[in-house]
């Protein structure tokens, strides 16, 4: 049914409960895991004389944490896995690894938010569910509602 299941990381409690997620449904379906970590470069300052890539050397570091920490999961359950860190804006670098990489099912973890922190901060998550040519599963962080 799923034969290649992506699931996105940031190393947060969110995406924690998806990869658990994920890799029950690649044990399932005797599917491959990808994940990636996705280096967002629109947040970065570009000039030159800033500390920008001190940031993004920073969040290449979380990211190369995040996604061993899933790689090691993977094959501890035998489930083949692919990762990597990727550059550019989140959902469209989703979006994309999603189309270079024959996804069958994108898994993803989101922190619930609503009202003006959604707003503010906006989500990643919501913008893939609404535009992926692929089934999302969403996991919330954590068992309780969210908030208002």
């Amino acid at each position: 049914m799923f034969e290649q299941i992506l699931v996105p990381t940031d190393g947060s409690e969110a995406a924690g409960r998806a990869v658990d997620l994920a890799l029950d449904i690649a044990e399932t379906y005797d599917s491959g895991l990808h994940t990636v970590y996705v280096v967002d470069i629109g947040s970065l300052a570009a000039d030159e004389d800033s500390d920008g890539w001190l940031i993004e050397r920073a969040l290449e570091a979380d990211g190369e944490r995040a996604i061993t920490e899933v790689r090691e999961r993977a094959v501890g359950a035998d489930i083949p896995v692919e990762s990597g860190i990727r550059y550019g804006r989140p959902y469209k670098t989703i979006l994309q690894y999603v189309d270079d990489n024959d996804i069958d099912l994108v898994v993803l973890g989101t922190h619930g938010r609503r009202g003006l922190d959604h707003y503010l901060l906006g989500s990643v998550t919501e913008r893939v569910v609404r535009t992926a040519p692929v089934p999302v599963l969403t996991v919330r962080a954590t068992d309780r509602p969210a908030t208002e």
